[in-house]
């Protein structure tokens, strides 16, 4: 199953590396990758899409919260609308 994943991690030199590093640990690969800033200049926004199960995107999430320059992980999930349309809706886990 498709999963996307939104981080926002501290701006610093070598965040991005341990993101990805850690997946790379785990044998998952990343799909999609895009950074971009935010309104402060000290974090980024990280969003990625990834393949995998339930208990992969879990285990993946509980990791990633536990990285110093991570401050949130969330994953974002489709959800089908009242028009048949999907939109993205956070999940909290």
């Amino acid at each position: 199953m498709k999963h996307t994943l939104s981080i926002l991690l501290q701006n610093e030199s070598g965040a991005l590396v341990r993101v990805a590093g850690l997946f790379a640990a785990r044998h998952v690969n990343i799909d999609a990758l895009t950074v971009a800033a935010t309104h402060d200049p000290a974090v980024s926004q990280l969003t990625l899409v990834l393949h995998g199960d339930e208990s992969t995107l879990q285990q993946i999430l509980r990791q990633v919260r536990k990285l110093v320059d991570v401050l949130d992980a969330s994953s974002l999930s489709l959800v089908g609308g009242r028009d048949g349309g999907t939109f993205a809706a956070a999940t909290l886990a």
